[in-house]
This record gives C-alpha cells, structure tokens and sequence, in this order.
C-alpha cells in the first residue's frame, strides 16, 4: 500500500516502510538523547574536579611538590657549581705538577748536558794534551812520507 494513491515514482513510500523508519527513528532519538544526557553529566563531574584541582587542596598540594622540585633544583645546580670547582681546582693543581714536572726535568736535562759537556772537554784536553806530545814525531813521519827518505824527528817543542 502507498501513501499517495498516485503513480509517482520512487518519492511516494510504502506505508510499511514508512512506519519501520519512524519506529526505528524514534529508539534511536532516545538511545542518543540518553547518551547526550550521559556524556554531558561526566564532562560537568570533569569540570567540577578540574575546578577542585586548580583551587582546592589538591592546588596546594601541587604549590608543595613545585616548591619541594625547585629546591631540590636548587640544590642539584649547588652540586654542579661544586663540582665544577673541584674539576677546575684539579685541573690548576695539575697543571701545576706538570709545571714543576717539567722544571725538574728541564732542570735535570741541564745538569746532564753540562756534565756531558765537561766530560767532553776534558777529554778534549786531554786527547789535545796527548796529541802535542806526538806532533814532532807524527810531522817527521809525514814529512819523510812526502820526501821519500826518512827524517830524523825533532824533539821538543816547535814554538
């Protein structure tokens, strides 16, 4: 059966299907109304509690645990400055044991090389010293090499 007596096409519905459509309609209307009511209710309880928070004691409480957090903050940058300074106070004292390291090594250098030089020096004189005896004899064998004939070598000193 039709709504409209009339031929017109897919706009006029059939009265059964027009009357499941309202039915099915109208008990969705009421399960979303009764949702709506729901969901509204727990946002006002939410409001009600965020509103307790930022001004009840739980605010309070929330003030107590910053202020606990920035002392504690507080007493972890002391810390650091400390142990800053006691990286810094090691470093100088370091630096300074090197330093003095460094001093007694270039110190015990010196020490070393002026004896090294001495020794040298004596050596020196002496081998000089040694060599002075052997000159006369050692130009006599020379000059004889040269000449071809032996020489007699002159005895003391040529100066």
């Amino acid at each position: 059966m039709q709504l409209i007596p009339m031929q017109l096409g897919p706009i006029n519905p059939d009265v059964e299907s027009l009357a499941v459509g309202v039915v099915l309609f109208g008990s969705l209307y009421v399960f979303v109304r009764r949702m709506v009511l729901r969901v509204n209710r727990v946002l006002e309880e939410r409001a009600t509690i965020l509103e307790g928070v930022t001004g009840g004691p739980a605010a309070e409480l929330r003030r107590e645990a910053e202020r606990i957090r920035a002392e504690h903050e507080a007493t972890l940058a002391e810390a650091r400055h400390e142990a800053a300074q006691v990286r810094q106070q090691a470093r100088e004292e370091g630096a300074a044991l090197i330093a003095a390291a460094r001093e007694d090594g270039v110190r015990e250098r010196d020490e070393v090389l002026a004896g090294g030089k001495a020794g040298i020096e004596t050596e020196r004189v002496s081998a000089e010293a040694e060599l002075r005896g052997h000159v006369s004899e050692l130009a006599s064998e020379l000059a004889s090499r040269i000449v071809g004939e032996p020489l007699a070598a002159a005895t003391g000193s040529g100066r």
